[in-house]
């Protein structure tokens, strides 16, 4: 069976969309639209050689990902809810177990395991005492003594 250029572009495309769906890279989705393009203009005989071909797929890829990454990305972290904090913790408390220092971090004990922990105000606190989480910065529980 042999495959024509456009069906060839196609599967570039839909390879480039698997990748991206593995990735999570926000990358590879431009290199597919690049692919799928270059397929549909190369099955209406718009680009008849295969280095018309190449340099189409390698423009409207690379254009694709200059002019719609920034808004995409924003997008996806917009939808993602990257910008609301999780808020499960709150409330919660914990016991340290290794000293917090005012600039540093120190580990607590919470929900049978040990989690780092930082001073929400800035004061030390020493081990055995109770905290209350307050935030979460990332995997880091930020806390306030009790």
């Amino acid at each position: 069976m042999d495959l024509s250029l456009p069906q060839i572009w196609m599967i570039i495309g839909l390879l480039m969309l698997v990748a991206e769906l593995v990735s999570v890279a926000l990358v590879f989705v431009f290199f597919a639209v690049g692919g799928l393009i270059t397929a549909l203009l190369a099955a209406i005989g718009l680009l008849p050689t295969l280095e018309y071909q190449i340099i189409a797929f390698s423009l409207i890829s690379i254009l694709t990902l200059i002019i719609f990454r920034r808004h995409a990305k924003n997008l996806m972290e917009t939808r993602r809810g990257k910008h609301q904090e999780y808020t499960e913790f709150v409330g919660e408390t914990a016991m340290v177990i290794r000293d917090i220092p005012s600039n540093g971090s120190g580990k607590i004990y919470y929900r049978g395991a040990e989690w780092s922990a930082t001073s929400a105000d800035h004061h030390a606190i020493e081990a055995g005492s109770k905290v209350v989480i307050q935030r979460t910065e990332g995997i880091t529980l930020v806390v306030e003594e009790s």
